[in-house]
């Protein structure tokens, strides 16, 4: 290992100086050139001008250097063309010089005036003082860059023609200069046209480098906007599917906060009166030792206030199971007939007793798909309802009406009939009670669970109703599918 190793810790011992000497100077070269590169710009311009920036004051550095070396060498080289001919030669690249100078001091748009009339203004006097040092396709050049770095439709029209006329002189009208480059030394006559091409297409493949970039940053741009912009429409849809629940939630508990206000009315009001009904004939039994014919003719109306106050306690219940599972619905095949004669039984007694006809016209053998204690509920309610509304010998007919999708359950009663006041007040949900044709007592609660328990079964409830002629209760519920 030993052996092996001491060479090679020789060999780059040797190498390393000369990679120093490489590497050092080309690092400060590309320091050079960016420090060039970033005369006159700014924090405040935007991406795209100082990318043109960069490549203009990159152009300008390259052309100055060759515009100074070029008459330089003629002089070194003794040639017989006089001094004042390369003096002359040098005067484009003071404007490279010139255009630097305004850049660095943020002259921008003086900067591109400057190149674009005084170069091929200079290179003009070049010629007409009759030197032809082989440049005159930096014409070309120039009519090339403007197109690229002028911002107005006019600059870039004048700098073309400017350029093409300039080009189209001096080529063609004026062909023959006293002092002809080629015929002194015709290799700095072939570098000059070499330089001159070696611009153009460096100048157009700075362009082309410079769009390419531009274009795939704007690529890029837009693709992370297009991406921020799907993220907002989520957001947005997120942000509107939140307030229309919002809105919703709002509406039910503002609703809730009704039926509270309404709950409390009723506790604290209707549901005294049968307590206090039942406690006044107890004292009075009591106190005033009533006799049993005094009692007796007392209790029809004790007992027409517990008859309201069982209805209401149980439309309590079933109001506060309802919230209690406010999304729990038990759809089930449910024999609807048979539905209808347990609710037409359990108030056949309190019709008999008014004098109301009860009649059950509820066909064998039709089956309703929903949830069987709600919809029993429903019946219950609507039928009590239209006993209460009901006078002595009025009629009332709860049946059923079959089609082909839905059975259409109605209680039509020859009743006291409301008013399209009325009606509406129960589509707005505006619930209200009002004394029945024996002074019955209501809350409006009953109506109000049957609108819920429809809801919630996927029905509605129909009114029909005139004052005088009666009322018609319907609602429907969905057939089951048999497989």
């Amino acid at each position: 290992m030993e052996i092996t190793a001491q060479p090679l810790l020789e060999q780059n011992e040797r190498t390393a100086p000369f990679e120093k000497r490489f590497i050092l100077p080309r690092k400060q070269l590309l320091h050079a050139l960016s420090l060039i590169q970033s005369i006159g710009i700014s924090a405040a311009m935007e991406e795209y001008d100082q990318r043109k920036l960069r490549i203009f004051n990159q152009i300008n550095f390259f052309q100055l250097l060759s515009g100074f070396l070029f008459p330089v060498t003629g002089l070194l080289m003794g040639t017989s063309l006089p001094p004042a001919a390369w003096v002359i030669a040098a005067l484009p690249a003071l404007v490279s010089g010139l255009v630097l100078y305004l850049n660095y001091i943020n002259k921008q748009e003086l900067a591109l005036l400057a190149y674009f009339i005084l170069y091929p203004f200079f290179t003009c006097v070049v010629y007409l003082y009759g030197f032809n040092p082989g440049i005159s396709l930096s014409f070309i050049l120039f009519g090339i860059l403007s197109v690229f770095f002028l911002n107005t439709i006019g600059q870039i029209v004048f700098s073309l023609g400017f350029s093409m006329v300039s080009y189209f002189f001096l080529a063609v009208v004026i062909r023959q200069q006293p002092y002809e480059l080629r015929e002194v030394s015709n290799g700095l006559y072939l570098l000059n046209q070499g330089v001159s091409l070696l611009f153009i297409f460096y100048g157009l493949f700075l362009i082309k480098k410079e769009n390419g970039i531009y274009q795939t940053r704007i690529l890029a741009k837009n693709s992370i906007l297009e991406e921020k912009n799907t993220e907002i429409r989520k957001q947005s849809h997120r942000l509107e599917e939140s307030a229309a629940l919002l809105k919703q939630q709002a509406s039910q508990l503002s609703e809730l906060n009704t039926v509270k206000t309404k709950l409390f009315s009723i506790i604290s009001h209707d549901l005294k009166a049968p307590m206090y009904a039942i406690r006044n004939l107890f004292k009075e039994a009591h106190e005033q030792k009533l006799s049993a014919a005094e009692l007796q003719a007392t209790i029809p109306d004790v007992l027409n206030d517990m008859n309201y106050a069982v209805g209401l306690m149980e439309n309590l219940l079933q109001w506060a199971r309802a919230q209690m599972q406010a999304h729990t619905v038990n759809p089930e095949v449910v024999d609807i007939e048979e539905s209808i004669n347990d609710v037409y039984q359990a108030l056949l007694l309190t019709a008999r007793n008014k004098g109301v006809i009860l009649l059950n016209d509820a066909p064998p053998k039709v089956y309703g798909f929903c949830d069987k204690d709600m919809m029993n509920l429903v019946m219950r309610n609507l039928l009590s309802n239209a006993i209460k509304f009901t006078p002595e010998k009025g009629k009332i007919c709860i049946g059923v009406h079959e089609h082909p999708s839905f059975l259409e359950i109605y209680v039509q009663d020859s009743g006291m009939g409301m008013s399209q006041e009325d009606l509406m007040r129960i589509r707005n949900n505006d619930y209200f009670t009002t004394k029945g044709t024996a002074s019955e007592s209501g809350t409006g609660l009953g109506l109000m669970l049957c609108k819920e328990f429809l809801v919630r079964n996927g029905g509605q409830l129909y009114i029909e109703s005139e004052p005088g002629q009666g009322s018609t209760f319907s609602f429907s519920v969905p057939k089951p599918v048999f497989g």
